[in-house]
């Protein structure tokens, strides 16, 4: 009798256990691009250009205000001057971005997030451990680059790392005088749910008042990478390409530097117009962007979901009185980022859609 019980008992525990296991292979991915717009810590960092982010109170002495003096940009200068980046304005930021991430995968947030504008390492572990501990994102991925902002790209990943993550940094050959104003590509591969891996690029091109063949040097640069992975490998990158509308349409950048070799997946985003808006131009971009690659391999399994593209835009905090992103002013403890964040999610294909 005993036996008897003992050996149902292992029965039930393998098909449970195999129930799972089929479970997991065939669980979505859901991926993440998302500017946070200065996510820093309030900790003067001697080799960062971090002055603005500090209390007010760490701000009065005469060698900081010199500094800030010779600032020409009017808005950043008084940000230098003025920001009380508080304990309480870090904590606040970070918890409305905790809402961001939050409001995707009924509450669960992406597998994967890709994010740009993140001063460290440090700022990005309090906003996984003091913020989103339950949601089971694994140690934060961001190696430090050299950018003079001192911002880097990074992820969070539910997905375990398939092995080293390695910063690429960007090799500028014209303009090299701007080249302090860079990020480099970050590159993880993590391992998918049934033991395919993915190769994912967090990446932040140089902004839109750089001449435009600094983001074609970015979009080559990120090609080599892709063309280095193994054949058929799932990959994608995510992040802020700063690519405008206006800068597509005259350059056709998108046509040709991505679309032969990647999917566009906000091409799939139908009625949305942009994650970034230019009120100067009244003009919408997809500065941030998810593309995709290696969906047509023979032995890949994965497709992008349909109707799964999307903004991850529905909080009150993230949209202005005239339905455009609403920047984050520690000031009034209001808005969340001047980006949308964009998501997609892969699924796997059924056996007879391969």
């Amino acid at each position: 009798m005993l036996h008897s019980r003992l050996l149902i008992t292992i029965t039930v525990l393998c098909l449970w256990a195999t129930n799972q296991a089929t479970a997991d292979a065939h669980k979505d991915v859901t991926l993440m691009a998302l500017n946070v717009q200065n996510l820093f810590d309030n900790i003067d960092d001697p080799d960062k250009d971090d002055k603005a982010y500090l209390p007010l109170s760490a701000k009065q002495n005469k060698a900081h205000q010199e500094a800030c003096s010779t600032i020409s940009n009017p808005y950043w200068r008084s940000e230098c001057l003025d920001l009380d980046w508080s304990d309480e304005a870090v904590t606040h930021k970070m918890s409305v971005l905790a809402k961001v991430i939050r409001q995707v995968n009924d509450g669960q947030g992406a597998d994967v997030i890709a994010l740009q504008e993140v001063e460290n390492e440090h700022i990005l572990e309090r906003l996984r451990n003091e913020h989103l501990s339950d949601l089971g994102y694994k140690k934060s991925i961001l190696i430090e680059g050299k950018d003079k902002r001192g911002i880097d790209v990074a992820f969070l990943s539910k997905l375990p790392l398939a092995g080293e993550p390695t910063l690429h940094p960007l090799v500028i050959q014209a303009n090299r005088e701007r080249a302090g104003d860079t990020r480099g590509i970050l590159e993880a591969t993590f391992t998918l749910p049934g033991g395919e891996t993915l190769t994912g690029y967090s990446v932040h091109f140089p902004a839109p008042f750089h001449p435009t063949e600094m983001r074609v040097e970015a979009y080559k640069h990120l090609q080599l990478l892709q063309e280095g992975l193994p054949e058929d490998r799932l990959a994608f990158a995510a992040g802020d390409f700063n690519t405008t509308s206006t800068e597509d349409e005259r350059e056709r950048l998108l046509d040709t530097m991505v679309r032969p070799d990647w999917v566009v997946v906000h091409d799939e985003c139908k009625g949305c117009r942009g994650t970034y808006y230019y009120a100067r131009d009244d003009n919408w971009s997809f500065l941030d962007m998810i593309i995709v690659s290696g969906l047509d391999g023979d032995h890949t399994s994965w497709r992008i979901k349909p109707g799964s593209v999307a903004l991850a835009n529905a909080l009150p905090e993230q949209v202005t009185a005239k339905g455009t992103p609403a920047r984050y002013r520690s000031e009034t403890r209001e808005g969340a980022s001047d980006h949308w964040p964009l998501v997609v999610t892969l699924e796997q294909k059924h056996k007879q859609d391969k």
